[in-house]
């Protein structure tokens, strides 16, 4: 079982955008993915309700609620027929948290805003992913993506010369566009929309998910009951 983090701090990086349109990609390639909020938010869970029942199953697991009637274990279970879950975690996460966090995770994806904040909130995360969390370079986990960015903009351009001075790769640049928009209020992903709508962002999906795939592994080194101890 696969297991992808989306991660950053910063609040509005566009972290839940990414995790569910990630989650409907694998559902619309008939892999029956798990979607799992950390998000005291819940917006990802949100996105699940509104999703159509004609549209591919997401197994959602809304890990941010707290259940006396149940074990935690049983809160955060995983069917076994779900190859990957997407890991929707909080704004404001605490550096501390970071190695329980990741413990396991295959890939962690860190969204960054063009924006001067953002580009120094991630530069701020990428640091405590590799001090505190301990994630080594040479590891090859870690994957960012520019996220809402519009072409030919002073602030894109610093955003892409920052990005290539981290030494992490950058697997995806999404454009800023109203289908992201559609997304969230439909429960639809981007490769469940009609083609000739979202063939652009199609493209910049590509790489990421190519990126993502490349990362699978052939054995889970930790197992569902690995992935929820992390977050018991």
């Amino acid at each position: 079982m696969q297991r992808i983090i989306i991660l950053n701090p910063k609040g509005g990086s566009g972290k839940t955008t990414i995790a569910t349109n990630l989650a409907a990609r694998y559902a619309a390639a008939g892999k029956r993915p798990a979607l799992m909020d950390l998000d005291p938010q819940g917006s990802s869970t949100r996105w699940l309700k509104k999703r159509s029942d004609e549209l591919d199953p997401i197994h959602g697991i809304a890990a941010f609620e707290r259940s006396a009637m149940v074990t935690r274990s049983w809160q955060l279970r995983v069917p076994h027929e779900c190859e990957t879950v997407v890991v929707d975690t909080p704004a404001a996460l605490d550096a501390q948290r970071l190695p329980e966090i990741t413990r396991g995770a295959d890939a962690i994806l860190v969204p960054v805003m063009p924006s001067e904040i953002d580009i120094h909130a991630a530069a701020r995360c990428i640091a405590d992913l590799l001090l505190v969390a301990k994630i080594r370079r040479s590891e090859d986990r870690i994957g960012i993506i520019a996220n809402r960015v519009r072409s030919n903009t002073l602030i894109s351009q610093t955003l892409t010369r920052f990005l290539n001075s981290l030494d992490i790769p950058l697997i995806a640049t999404l454009r800023d566009t109203q289908n992201y928009v559609r997304s969230a209020q439909t429960g639809q992903g981007i490769h469940e929309m009609p083609n000739w709508q979202v063939r652009q962002d199609l493209d910049d999906w590509a790489r990421l998910t190519e990126w993502l795939e490349s990362r699978r592994p052939e054995t889970a080194a930790l197992g569902v009951r690995g992935l929820v101890s992390n977050l018991s």
